[in-house]
């Protein structure tokens, strides 16, 4: 009978290989159930902000988030690096310049700071009631911008190009600025056109901003620098946390775990697989890894397991090739493989018949190596396509039918 069992669970497995081995796995050793309200990657280095029950402060992983060592004790909101230079948001702004080892506070002011941005030479931090303050000098003098009111909390930042953007919750009762979305032009802050959402989170990819939004107003997209807003299909969570790696884009939310989109917003899935709480605060990516920051520690999981990118063999290649996709024809889903000889910033796309871009499935570098890509064409019309494979001076294009 023992036999009979075992045998059972391996043709399971093998049948279902995903539900046994695509998942979330916890790697929280040396830190705990505690809570995870910022990530951050320095080198090869991961750093985690830290709050709530247990021994809260900062905690630093050299192995990929196998083991965790504490490296600072106050509560952490937030953290940003720039080149050497690490900054953790607390009851201030503390500031480590050798890889976590010392801390000083180098913001001189007793408000929490709950997050932090980098935009070029200079250092943003949003607090709790007191405004934005900016340091162009790595946090040894910092300047009120603005955005400060006894409602306000201003939790998430945003660079993009030399734009900036603060998100911002608000208490309810009267104050100075609304929730909303804030364009920063160098001299002030404001409004931009998300004036009603209490704003937890932004990203931005392929020249569209993202909000994640509390009381499960969801996620919101810009296209166009923040002018004017729509709400995506994710309109029913509140989410805490956003996070890009190449044309994948991953919401966290407070009670039901991560939503992905690779199709720039458009549709979402959710993806929660061996993640033991789904409280979601940050996420970081390093090594083909994305990080889960939660309220129970961190999850890791590989990133081809939700991107759809999947490199197939470590042998390097002599040369660039594009396979053609199998099955072709296909009905809805189809794989496509390609081959790089060496690192290339690499994007591979698909064409309708009349050359409109139809879905981006890479848009990031990649080392050498053979790489295997689904796409889930269950929300395209019958037709012919093409994908093109670009990679430096290297470019083809196949054509594929989808039949349905």
């Amino acid at each position: 009978m023992k036999k009979i069992i075992f045998l059972f669970f391996i043709v399971h497995c093998t049948l279902y290989i995903e539900n046994c081995y695509a998942q979330w796995m916890q790697v929280s050793n040396g830190m705990g159930n505690i809570t995870v309200r910022a990530l951050a990657i320095s080198g090869d280095n991961i750093f985690a902000g830290t709050s709530g029950s247990g021994v809260s402060g900062v905690y630093l992983s050299t192995n990929n988030g196998t083991n965790w060592s504490q490296v600072f004790y106050p509560i952490i909101y937030s953290l940003a690096v720039n080149g050497s230079y690490i900054f953790a948001g607390g009851v201030g702004v503390y500031l480590s310049t050798n890889n976590g080892t010392n801390w000083s506070n180098c913001f001189k002011y007793s408000y929490n700071v709950y997050s932090l941005a980098v935009n070029g030479n200079n250092i943003f931090a949003g607090t709790y009631h007191a405004g934005v303050y900016r340091s162009s000098n790595n946090g040894t003098n910092w300047t009120y911008t603005g955005l400060g009111g006894l409602s306000t909390d201003v939790v998430s930042l945003l660079a993009n190009g030399n734009n900036m953007f603060a998100g911002v919750d608000w208490i309810p009762h009267p104050g100075l600025y609304p929730p909303g979305i804030y364009f920063y032009n160098g001299a002030s802050w404001t409004p931009s056109g998300l004036t009603s959402e209490h704003v937890f989170a932004l990203a931005v990819y392929n020249g569209s901003i993202f909000a994640g939004t509390a009381y499960n107003g969801g996620v919101f997209k810009s296209s166009d620098n923040g002018a004017s807003w729509s709400q995506t299909s994710l309109n029913n969570q509140t989410v805490r946390s956003l996070a890009v790696s190449g044309y994948t884009v991953f919401a966290g939310t407070s009670t039901n775990g991560v939503f992905i989109s690779n199709n720039n917003g458009t549709s979402w899935i959710q993806k929660n697989e061996g993640l033991g709480n789904l409280n979601v605060w940050s996420f970081c990516i390093i090594n083909n890894y994305i990080y889960a920051g939660t309220s129970g520690g961190v999850y890791r999981r590989p990133l081809s397991e939700l991107t759809g990118i999947k490199p197939i063999s470590n042998e390097i290649p002599t040369q660039f090739s594009l396979s053609q996709n199998y099955p072709n024809p296909f009905n809805p889903k189809t794989i496509i493989n390609f081959q790089l000889p060496m690192f290339n910033y690499v994007s591979l796309k698909i064409y309708d018949v009349l050359g409109r871009e139809a879905a981006i499935l890479v848009n990031e570098e990649l080392k050498p190596g053979t790489y295997e890509v689904n796409w889930d064409a269950s929300n395209y019309p019958s037709g012919v396509y093409y994908y093109k494979l670009s990679a430096g001076d290297y470019s083809e294009a196949k054509k594929m039918i989808l039949i349905k």
